[in-house]
């Protein structure tokens, strides 16, 4: 048994050492967690870094690759359109080349349909800014036309319900 007391009075360190030993530890805890902040912040940023520049790019290959899906549709527009001149050189049938542009022109506007473009519908509405821009104020012919557009000059045209191009107009006074 003597033994067993001798090696417990070993083990026990003095009171005024386990104080160093634990303000050692307190100080080396602390810089370590400073450092491992210190390494997320890094880390978070650089990945922040990353994802932003990733998704810049892919929004300039969106942009890139959106306008390429357009023109594709358009290309049979475009032969349309050459067939239609390459005919009328020698066509005297005036009425078959008016027939050829008028299903053309449609084509064209059904494929624009297609992808969202709306024409305004302007002539006879209230003036409206968010939609139009007035080119000219005229006496109204009547009193229903005072503040209505009264004549369409250039249609307007919505892209998904965003105004792509302002339609210009003539406003009764």
């Amino acid at each position: 048994m003597s033994e067993e007391k001798e090696i417990k009075e070993e083990q026990v360190v003095p009171e005024n050492e386990t104080e160093n030993v634990t303000e050692e530890t307190a100080e080396l805890s602390w810089e370590d967690k400073y450092e491992e902040m210190n390494d997320k912040f890094l880390r978070l940023y650089a990945e922040f870094d990353n994802y932003r520049r990733r998704t810049n790019k892919e929004r300039i290959d969106l942009i890139g690759s959106a306008s390429a899906g357009v023109i594709k549709d358009m290309i049979p527009v475009l032969d349309d359109f050459d067939r239609a001149l390459a005919n009328n050189v020698t066509s005297e049938d005036i009425t078959a080349v008016k027939e050829g542009f008028s299903l053309v022109a449609s084509k064209f506007r059904g494929i624009l349909e297609g992808k969202g473009l709306k024409a305004l519908k302007s002539k006879g509405e209230p003036f409206d800014s968010e939609f139009h821009e007035a080119i000219a104020n005229i006496p109204a012919p009547n009193k229903k036309l005072i503040g209505k557009v009264v004549d369409d000059v250039e249609k307007g045209y919505l892209l998904n319900d965003k105004v792509v191009r302002f339609a210009k107009v003539v406003v009764g006074q």
